[in-house]
């Protein structure tokens, strides 16, 4: 994995590579496709927090969020750009932290996210203005910091206009960002950048820019639908024909829609030939309540999405999905938090049959507006 602009620029051998006995070994063949992999709300309550900061005296990292992922890490590394939702925003390195109604996580979660193998982060949803603009500066500070690209919300009007670049194998993926609302905080007067806000008509416009810019690929990230429905609502189905449907010169606008804040999983599907991932669910939250205040599994049960994109067979077409994979995961309340992927953990630990319950039903929510029929599977 490796981002545009040489953020992960390599280093030289050591003198001592330059001299290896032996015969020049052959140049490795040229890549030609991808995968990007994506997953759902990092969404951290006041328990994950207090998990968070437990785990984070043992291994004396403060508050440590790492063995919480580590349980996808072989998934999320293993993709040549990966694809994270960062719902919250950071407080101070020493807090105070806060969980729901107005979320202040620790900034350690930027380094759990960079060492789990995630490239960049969408970052615009309800809760992004919760600590107002010092909490957008906080969060973007700190993922900077480890080398964690971001994108849907911004600290000044340049930064909103640059496009979020990445390099995945020899293709240029552009990211996107956008959320439905704020949860009523309004966005700062004058400074529309601090959070990007869902307009079709300006979203169209950014995915023309980036493009501009290079990108082969574009990817956008929406923060949509009705939370705890897993049905996807009529704002998501409106705007995923019209987003899809935009064409430039022949060729679709938008290669790849990657959406959350539902709390459960929902549907993939292919609309007007491009993949539409409805919701992904929550990948990491604290116990769920559903609106009528009863504790539901759902809120910890979510996907992961992974395409694998081949190049076009002509110039100026578009890059193709040759392979479309879904991984059910689930947060475990069970064992610390930890995040599983659930096919790894049914085999590891066969006796418990609830996990195998909530990968029956991650599949059927993922499945059930036809995907499969468009070649959707779910990997091993």
């Amino acid at each position: 994995m490796g981002l545009i602009s040489g953020v992960a620029a390599g280093c030289s051998p050591p003198d001592g590579a330059l001299r290896a006995a032996g015969p020049p070994r052959a140049p490795a063949p040229a890549r030609s496709g991808f995968t990007l992999v994506a997953t759902g709300d990092v969404l951290p309550h006041d328990s994950v927090i207090r998990q968070a900061r437990e785990d984070g005296e043992r291994s004396g990292a403060g508050h440590d969020f790492r063995p919480m992922l580590a349980g996808v890490r072989h998934v999320v590394s293993g993709a040549d750009v990966a694809i994270c939702h960062m719902e919250t925003v950071y407080g101070e390195e020493k807090g105070p932290f806060s969980g729901w109604p107005a979320f202040v996580s620790p900034p350690h979660v930027a380094r759990a996210l960079k060492e789990t193998g995630y490239d960049s982060c969408s970052t615009a949803s309800n809760h992004t203005l919760d600590a107002g603009e010092d909490g957008v500066r906080r969060t973007l500070d700190a993922m900077d910091a480890v080398g964690l690209r971001h994108a849907g919300s911004a600290r000044s009007a340049a930064e909103g206009a640059r496009v979020n670049l990445l390099q995945a194998g020899p293709a240029r993926v552009a990211q996107l960002s956008y959320t439905y609302a704020t949860n009523g905080i309004p966005v700062p007067q004058g400074r529309p950048w601090t959070v990007n806000l869902i307009d079709k008509d300006r979203i169209l416009a950014d995915v023309r820019a980036a493009r501009k810019a290079g990108a082969d690929v574009v990817a956008v990230s929406l923060h949509w639908g009705t939370e705890w429905q897993q049905e996807p609502d009529e704002q998501q189905l409106t705007l995923a024909r019209q987003l899809t449907a935009a064409t430039t010169g022949g060729r679709p606008d938008v290669d790849l829609i990657l959406g959350t804040h539902n709390h459960v999983p929902q549907a993939y599907e292919k609309v007007n030939g491009t993949w539409v991932v409805y919701g992904m669910g929550d990948q990491l939250a604290g116990e769920m309540f559903n609106p009528e205040g009863a504790r539901d599994d759902r809120g910890n049960q979510s996907s992961i999405a992974r395409f694998t994109f081949a190049p076009p067979a002509r110039r100026g077409e578009r890059w193709r999905v040759v392979r479309a994979e879904f991984l059910p995961q689930l947060t475990d309340l069970r064992d610390h938090y930890r995040v599983l992927d659930l096919g790894r953990a049914i085999a590891g630990q066969p006796g418990r049959a609830e996990l195998a319950d909530a990968r029956e039903r991650i599949r059927r929510a993922v499945l059930s507006r036809g995907a499969g029929e468009d070649g959707l599977t779910m990997a091993d």
